[in-house]
């Protein structure tokens, strides 16, 4: 969670039952629950009860409609897998969603387009990046053929690899970053598993 989240109100959604501290109302798996000291309190008992759950997953509503409400609260799930809480959505009053649903709904073109032009911008860096690299690749070792550099450099350039490719020291073409690169690929193009 980001330092901003921190200070928002945190409303956790539950991964099994529970009861109100306050009013003993039972709290099914996935109801909210707001910790107020060691108290859990269900949303009546917050005063949290007028809100309305946005889920994770339009940025642009979650931010018009957080913007736009005078009481909001962050919705949090614990991940026993990751050992973390995990944002799934946010509270923000009905009043609030409704203006943020309108204004997305009058700007969604504009905004499709935009995203469509982030993404071609996106490509023709990455197209732009393995073409420097398989460059760099050629110089650094120049025994290997153009199209094996191509290859190396557009595997290792692809975004959201986690490969070395994509690492600052990548993208900067440093020696040391191409080179783990070409020995990756040789590994794997040689290594015969037995």
């Amino acid at each position: 969670m980001t330092t901003s989240e921190l200070r928002d109100l945190l409303v956790f959604s539950i991964l099994r039952d529970s009861k109100c501290s306050e009013c003993n109302q039972e709290l099914w798996k996935g109801d909210f629950l707001f910790k107020e000291g060691e108290r859990g309190l269900c949303m009546d008992c917050a005063d949290l009860d007028e809100l309305v759950y946005l889920p994770s997953g339009d940025a642009a509503l979650t931010r018009r409609a957080k913007k736009h409400s005078a009481l909001s609260a962050v919705v949090v799930r614990s991940s026993r897998a990751r050992g973390r809480y995990e944002r799934q959505g946010i509270l923000v009053s009905e009043a609030a969603l409704a203006q943020a649903e309108e204004e997305c709904l009058a700007d969604s073109e504009l905004r499709a387009l935009r995203r469509e032009q982030d993404a071609g911008r996106r490509a023709q860096h990455d197209r732009d990046l393995a073409l420097q690299m398989a460059q760099e690749i050629s110089r650094l070792f120049p025994g290997c053929p153009p199209k094996e550099a191509r290859s190396i450099a557009e595997h290792s350039a692809r975004r959201g690899s986690g490969r070395v490719g994509r690492t600052a020291a990548g993208q900067s073409l440093e020696e040391s970053a191409l080179t783990l690169a070409v020995v990756a690929h040789i590994r794997h193009r040689v290594t015969i598993s037995f």
